[in-house]
């Protein structure tokens, strides 16, 4: 089956900066595209994984569509962004069940496969507030850089409190923006704020209404095409 690897673009002569921004995607919407779009800009980066879950920890296969769709959608989504590009490292294996990825695992794949490049992992901000629990978090905060999408009223401190405080650096952040660890960093996004989340555009599809504008035109002419979460 063909990786994120057939995506790779050509090799660079600079140290490349590229951003994981992994999920359900079930569907992706205008808030993913935005959240990315601004840490393209801030961060300056190369390139944007997303990377579609074959079956996340904590969700059940039952409650996602059929990773196909999920990736044809995440396809033609990136394929309106230069530098967004969609990866199939986390695709189910052909004819077997949808399997249980990891985030430890999908980034040290990437630092195998990329090992000069500078990675950076994109989460909401209620979703680092949970990363105790993801499996080997602490081993995952010495992989990677994270970009944290920020929410209205979102405190900085927030995410310092469930940081391990061994893995906290000494140096301080100018901008109030950034918390520096011992071997990588934790930054905070907050130029941008979406309201659109996945389950609202599926409740809105399932009640026959329309969800122009929550998620980008091609994606919604799959969506219809296809008769998705009717």
């Amino acid at each position: 089956m063909t990786s994120h690897a057939a995506h790779k673009p050509p090799a660079a002569e600079h140290l490349r900066s590229v951003a994981l921004f992994g999920g359900t995607f079930d569907p992706i919407h205008a808030g993913h595209i935005a959240v990315a779009q601004a840490a393209q800009r801030r961060y300056h980066l190369d390139a944007v994984y997303f990377i579609p879950s074959s079956r996340p920890p904590h969700k059940s296969q039952r409650e996602l569509a059929p990773f196909i769709h999920r990736y044809a959608m995440v396809a033609l989504a990136c394929a309106e962004n230069p530098g967004f590009l969609p990866s199939l490292v986390e695709a189910p294996s052909a004819g077997s069940a949808p399997h249980v990825y990891y985030s430890i695992d999908t980034v040290r794949r990437f630092r195998r496969e990329y090992p000069a490049d500078h990675v950076y992992f994109i989460v909401g901000a209620d979703q680092f507030l949970e990363i105790p629990t993801w499996r080997h978090y602490e081993a995952l905060l010495d992989s990677c850089d994270f970009i944290v999408a920020s929410r209205p009223g979102f405190r900085m401190e927030a995410l310092r409190l469930v940081i391990p405080p061994e893995k906290l650096g000494r140096a301080a952040s100018p901008d109030g923006h950034k918390i520096p660890l011992r071997k990588t960093a934790v930054h905070l996004l907050s130029t941008v704020a979406s309201h659109v989340s996945s389950t609202e555009v599926r409740e809105r599809l399932h009640g026959g209404k329309s969800i122009r504008g929550l998620v980008p035109p091609r994606v919604e002419e799959y969506i219809v095409g296809q008769a998705l979460y009717r």
